[in-house]
């Protein structure tokens, strides 16, 4: 099971991989690329000194000049052929079965499907798909679907339960132990 935290300080980070998280992927939204890439720094040492996988969310460019294992894109946004020219990475954001089978062709190593919850970390959130859309995301590709959206301590395990191969949260992510505790002892 693959924990995936997204943070934007490099604290939360920290405390995700210290619990367990697997991946760390740098969450900044609305944030120039050269921003981006003086703010991911850090991680980038963090998660190189600790063997973890570091993602960049939304900005291809910024993943290459941090030196990124990958780069995470949202539906709308583009980049995927050029990162995949790179050899980076690419995580690909799927709310349905048909984005998730779109996102399989595009040679997704990995799709962020949800939100499976209702969740505070993003405004402009779709409707929540539910157990049953992640469910029938996971039947649908053979890629590994990582659930995001409204993930935490008690639901977590269901989402693994469902199909997921992983989780992904960013309100958890600093409890990131409870999470990865719960869910072990759950299955």
């Amino acid at each position: 099971m693959k924990l995936h935290a997204l943070a934007g300080d490099v604290d939360t980070a920290r405390a995700a991989i210290d619990g367990g998280a697997t991946v760390i992927q740098l969450r900044l939204k609305g944030v120039p690329t050269a921003a981006v890439v003086d703010a991911g720094r850090p991680f980038r040492e963090l998660c190189w000194d600790r063997s973890v996988t570091f993602v960049v969310n939304d900005d291809v460019q910024a993943a290459l000049e941090l030196d990124a294992d990958g780069v995470h894109l949202g539906r709308s946004d583009t980049g995927a052929a050029l990162a995949l020219r790179h050899g980076l990475l690419l995580g690909l954001s799927a709310a349905c079965v048909e984005e998730a089978i779109s996102a399989e062709q595009a040679e997704a190593a990995y799709i962020g499907a949800g939100p499976v919850w209702a969740t505070p970390s993003k405004e402009d959130a779709d409707p929540p798909i539910g157990l049953e859309g992640l469910s029938a995301i996971c039947d649908a590709v053979s890629a590994p679907v990582i659930a995001i959206g409204g993930i935490d301590a008690e639901n977590g395990a269901d989402c693994i339960r469902a199909g997921a191969r992983g989780v992904a949260v960013i309100r958890a992510a600093r409890d990131a132990a409870s999470l990865r505790a719960a869910i072990d002892a759950a299955l």
